[in-house]
Protein backbone atom coordinates (compact mmCIF):
# COMPACT_ATOMS: atom_id res chain seq x y z
CA UNK A 1 0.00 0.00 0.00
CA UNK A 2 1.10 3.63 -0.56
CA UNK A 3 2.77 5.27 2.12
CA UNK A 4 1.24 8.07 3.81
CA UNK A 5 2.41 11.82 5.40
CA UNK A 6 0.75 12.18 8.74
CA UNK A 7 0.55 14.22 11.88
CA UNK A 8 0.74 11.67 14.68
CA UNK A 9 0.39 12.55 18.29
CA UNK A 10 3.06 11.04 20.33
CA UNK A 11 2.18 8.77 22.98
CA UNK A 12 5.42 8.03 25.37
CA UNK A 13 8.96 9.27 24.53
CA UNK A 14 11.43 7.56 26.49
CA UNK A 15 15.10 7.39 27.28
CA UNK A 16 16.32 4.23 28.32
CA UNK A 17 19.63 2.04 28.35
CA UNK A 18 21.67 5.52 28.18
CA UNK A 19 21.33 6.98 24.36
CA UNK A 20 18.43 5.02 23.24
CA UNK A 21 15.36 6.35 22.46
CA UNK A 22 11.84 4.46 23.02
CA UNK A 23 8.70 6.57 21.10
CA UNK A 24 5.06 5.80 20.29
CA UNK A 25 3.05 7.36 18.48
CA UNK A 26 -0.58 7.38 17.45
CA UNK A 27 -1.32 6.34 13.56
CA UNK A 28 -3.99 3.93 12.67
CA UNK A 29 -3.34 4.28 9.14
CA UNK A 30 0.29 3.50 9.57
CA UNK A 31 -0.67 0.59 12.19
CA UNK A 32 -2.64 -0.87 9.79
CA UNK A 33 0.02 -1.35 6.64
CA UNK A 34 2.71 -1.72 8.91
CA UNK A 35 5.32 -5.04 8.16
CA UNK A 36 8.03 -6.17 9.60
CA UNK A 37 11.25 -4.70 8.02
CA UNK A 38 9.38 -1.07 7.15
CA UNK A 39 10.22 2.20 8.61
CA UNK A 40 8.67 5.73 8.75
CA UNK A 41 10.18 8.79 8.11
CA UNK A 42 10.36 11.35 10.82
CA UNK A 43 10.83 15.45 10.56
CA UNK A 44 12.02 15.52 14.39
CA UNK A 45 10.96 19.37 14.73
CA UNK A 46 8.75 22.31 13.29
CA UNK A 47 11.79 23.93 11.58
CA UNK A 48 13.60 23.73 8.37
CA UNK A 49 17.04 22.88 10.72
CA UNK A 50 17.70 19.48 10.27
CA UNK A 51 16.65 19.83 6.57
CA UNK A 52 16.36 15.83 6.26
CA UNK A 53 13.84 13.42 7.97
CA UNK A 54 15.27 10.93 10.16
CA UNK A 55 14.39 7.10 9.38
CA UNK A 56 14.00 4.80 11.80
CA UNK A 57 12.50 1.50 11.91
CA UNK A 58 9.66 0.16 13.04
CA UNK A 59 9.60 -1.52 16.12
CA UNK A 60 6.33 -2.64 17.22
CA UNK A 61 2.43 -2.06 16.63
CA UNK A 62 0.34 -2.42 19.25
CA UNK A 63 -4.26 -1.40 18.31
CA UNK A 64 -3.43 2.04 16.87
CA UNK A 65 0.25 2.59 18.69
CA UNK A 66 2.77 2.44 16.17
CA UNK A 67 6.38 2.19 18.26
CA UNK A 68 10.22 3.12 17.62
CA UNK A 69 13.68 3.19 19.25
CA UNK A 70 16.07 5.33 18.05
CA UNK A 71 19.98 5.76 19.50
CA UNK A 72 20.55 9.46 20.57
CA UNK A 73 23.80 9.73 18.63
CA UNK A 74 22.89 13.81 16.32
CA UNK A 75 21.53 16.59 16.23
CA UNK A 76 18.36 15.38 14.85
CA UNK A 77 18.05 12.06 17.19
CA UNK A 78 19.21 14.63 20.33
CA UNK A 79 16.11 17.06 19.03
CA UNK A 80 13.89 13.89 18.95
CA UNK A 81 14.52 12.42 22.58
CA UNK A 82 13.52 15.87 23.97
CA UNK A 83 9.50 15.99 22.41
CA UNK A 84 7.09 15.49 24.52
CA UNK A 85 3.94 13.35 24.85
CA UNK A 86 0.90 15.36 23.00
CA UNK A 87 2.83 17.01 20.71
CA UNK A 88 2.68 15.77 16.95
CA UNK A 89 5.71 14.82 14.28
CA UNK A 90 5.39 14.86 10.88
CA UNK A 91 5.61 11.04 9.40
CA UNK A 92 5.64 9.65 6.53
CA UNK A 93 5.01 6.06 6.21
CA UNK A 94 5.43 2.42 6.19
CA UNK A 95 8.40 2.56 3.60
CA UNK A 96 10.54 -0.05 1.82
CA UNK A 97 9.98 -3.52 1.42
CA UNK A 98 9.99 -5.79 4.94
CA UNK A 99 10.50 -9.54 5.79
CA UNK A 100 8.49 -12.00 3.88
CA UNK A 101 6.94 -14.13 7.13
CA UNK A 102 7.23 -17.42 5.89
CA UNK A 103 4.26 -19.83 7.10
CA UNK A 104 6.29 -20.83 10.13
CA UNK A 105 7.15 -24.59 10.65
CA UNK A 106 4.63 -25.74 13.25
CA UNK A 107 6.38 -29.08 13.40
CA UNK A 108 9.54 -27.61 14.73
CA UNK A 109 11.71 -29.89 12.71
CA UNK A 110 13.50 -26.62 11.40
CA UNK A 111 14.24 -23.73 13.37
CA UNK A 112 13.77 -19.68 12.48
CA UNK A 113 16.81 -17.96 13.84
CA UNK A 114 16.95 -14.58 14.08
CA UNK A 115 19.90 -12.76 14.26
CA UNK A 116 20.52 -9.02 15.68
CA UNK A 117 23.47 -6.86 15.73
CA UNK A 118 23.58 -3.60 17.86
CA UNK A 119 20.52 -1.29 17.03
CA UNK A 120 19.63 -3.93 14.25
CA UNK A 121 17.18 -5.42 16.94
CA UNK A 122 14.92 -2.61 16.86
CA UNK A 123 13.03 -4.54 13.57
CA UNK A 124 13.23 -7.27 14.64
CA UNK A 125 11.19 -7.66 17.75
CA UNK A 126 8.90 -6.82 15.00
CA UNK A 127 9.40 -9.72 13.13
CA UNK A 128 9.52 -12.01 15.87
CA UNK A 129 6.03 -11.13 17.25
CA UNK A 130 4.73 -12.42 13.48
CA UNK A 131 6.71 -15.66 14.01
CA UNK A 132 6.30 -16.17 17.73
CA UNK A 133 3.86 -19.59 16.64
CA UNK A 134 7.35 -21.16 15.14
CA UNK A 135 9.25 -20.24 18.44
CA UNK A 136 12.39 -18.41 17.27
CA UNK A 137 15.61 -18.65 18.00
CA UNK A 138 17.47 -15.17 18.66
CA UNK A 139 20.69 -14.22 18.94
CA UNK A 140 21.71 -10.58 19.75
CA UNK A 141 25.43 -9.73 19.50
CA UNK A 142 26.75 -6.31 21.26
CA UNK A 143 29.81 -4.76 21.83
CA UNK A 144 28.88 -5.03 26.04
CA UNK A 145 25.97 -6.47 28.09
CA UNK A 146 24.98 -2.89 28.43
CA UNK A 147 24.23 -2.36 25.06
CA UNK A 148 21.71 -5.25 24.84
CA UNK A 149 18.43 -4.22 23.63
CA UNK A 150 14.99 -5.42 23.75
CA UNK A 151 15.57 -8.49 25.77
CA UNK A 152 12.56 -8.56 27.69
CA UNK A 153 10.82 -8.10 24.45
CA UNK A 154 11.78 -11.65 22.68
CA UNK A 155 11.47 -13.21 25.99
CA UNK A 156 7.72 -11.81 26.46
CA UNK A 157 7.69 -13.62 23.03
CA UNK A 158 8.55 -17.22 24.28
CA UNK A 159 11.33 -17.00 21.92
CA UNK A 160 14.56 -18.82 23.06
CA UNK A 161 17.26 -16.40 23.48
CA UNK A 162 21.45 -16.62 23.25
CA UNK A 163 23.92 -13.85 23.61
CA UNK A 164 26.86 -12.57 22.35
CA UNK A 165 29.05 -9.79 23.39
CA UNK A 166 32.61 -9.03 22.41
CA UNK A 167 34.18 -8.13 25.38
CA UNK A 168 32.18 -11.35 27.04
CA UNK A 169 30.60 -9.55 29.59
CA UNK A 170 27.32 -11.66 28.62
CA UNK A 171 26.33 -14.90 27.08
CA UNK A 172 29.13 -16.06 24.41
CA UNK A 173 32.30 -14.32 24.17
CA UNK A 174 33.10 -12.95 20.29
CA UNK A 175 30.57 -12.18 17.56
CA UNK A 176 27.10 -13.00 16.84
CA UNK A 177 28.37 -14.89 13.63
CA UNK A 178 30.57 -17.10 15.66
CA UNK A 179 28.00 -17.70 17.79
CA UNK A 180 25.36 -18.43 14.81
CA UNK A 181 28.32 -20.59 13.59
CA UNK A 182 27.84 -22.60 16.74
CA UNK A 183 24.12 -22.73 16.86
CA UNK A 184 23.98 -24.22 12.99
CA UNK A 185 25.88 -27.39 14.29
CA UNK A 186 23.09 -28.18 16.99
CA UNK A 187 19.70 -27.18 14.98
CA UNK A 188 18.01 -27.73 11.98
CA UNK A 189 17.92 -24.09 10.75
CA UNK A 190 14.64 -23.04 8.31
CA UNK A 191 15.27 -19.82 7.54
CA UNK A 192 17.87 -16.93 8.70
CA UNK A 193 16.69 -13.26 8.99
CA UNK A 194 18.77 -10.60 10.09
CA UNK A 195 19.68 -6.95 11.11
CA UNK A 196 22.78 -5.15 11.38
CA UNK A 197 26.12 -3.68 10.39
CA UNK A 198 26.85 -4.41 7.36
CA UNK A 199 30.29 -6.38 7.95
CA UNK A 200 27.71 -8.58 10.30
CA UNK A 201 25.48 -9.17 7.27
CA UNK A 202 28.00 -10.03 5.03
CA UNK A 203 29.58 -12.65 7.49
CA UNK A 204 25.54 -14.06 7.67
CA UNK A 205 24.79 -14.07 3.75
CA UNK A 206 28.15 -16.15 4.16
CA UNK A 207 27.31 -18.64 6.32
CA UNK A 208 23.73 -18.97 4.76
CA UNK A 209 25.43 -19.50 1.01
CA UNK A 210 27.73 -21.71 2.63
CA UNK A 211 24.55 -24.16 4.56
CA UNK A 212 22.51 -23.82 1.77
CA UNK A 213 19.80 -21.74 4.37
CA UNK A 214 17.21 -18.98 2.91
CA UNK A 215 18.19 -15.48 4.74
CA UNK A 216 16.54 -12.41 4.40
CA UNK A 217 18.76 -9.09 5.31
CA UNK A 218 17.95 -5.70 6.45
CA UNK A 219 20.37 -2.98 5.35
CA UNK A 220 21.16 -0.09 7.15
CA UNK A 221 21.85 2.63 5.35
CA UNK A 222 22.26 6.92 5.29
CA UNK A 223 19.01 7.90 3.58
CA UNK A 224 17.91 11.24 2.33
CA UNK A 225 14.49 11.10 0.66
CA UNK A 226 13.45 7.67 1.88
CA UNK A 227 11.47 7.00 -1.31
CA UNK A 228 14.13 6.17 -3.64
CA UNK A 229 14.34 9.73 -5.62
CA UNK A 230 17.73 11.13 -4.49
CA UNK A 231 19.43 7.59 -5.13
CA UNK A 232 21.46 8.20 -1.73
CA UNK A 233 21.59 4.76 -0.42
CA UNK A 234 22.26 2.62 -3.56
CA UNK A 235 23.72 -0.21 -3.35
CA UNK A 236 25.25 -3.07 -6.00
CA UNK A 237 23.11 -5.91 -6.30
CA UNK A 238 23.65 -8.87 -8.92
CA UNK A 239 21.28 -7.09 -11.25
CA UNK A 240 22.48 -3.61 -10.48
CA UNK A 241 22.22 -0.98 -8.52
CA UNK A 242 18.89 -0.83 -6.22
CA UNK A 243 18.05 1.86 -3.39
CA UNK A 244 17.76 0.49 0.12
CA UNK A 245 14.94 3.03 0.70
CA UNK A 246 12.62 1.87 -2.06
CA UNK A 247 13.53 -1.39 -2.87
CA UNK A 248 14.58 -2.92 0.70
CA UNK A 249 15.63 -2.29 3.20
CA UNK A 250 15.10 -6.07 3.28
CA UNK A 251 17.25 -8.43 0.81
CA UNK A 252 17.11 -11.84 -0.18
CA UNK A 253 21.18 -12.29 1.04
CA UNK A 254 21.25 -14.19 -2.96
CA UNK A 255 20.78 -10.87 -4.10
CA UNK A 256 23.41 -8.60 -2.69
CA UNK A 257 26.78 -8.23 -4.41
CA UNK A 258 29.10 -7.94 -1.55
Amino acid sequence: MKAKQIKARIISNQRRNGNYGHLEFESTVIAQQAQPGQFVNIKVNNTWDPLLRRPISIHGVSGSKVKIIYEIIGKGTQILSQRRPGEFLDIIGPLGHGFDCLRPDKSGQHKNIIVAGGMGVAPLVFLAEKLKLSKPLVLIGAATKKQILCLQEFKALGCAIKIATDDGSAGFKGRVTDLLNIVLGQVKPGSLFSCGPQPMLKAVARIACENKIPAQLSLEAHMACGVGACLGCEILTKTGYKSVCKDGPVFGSEELAW
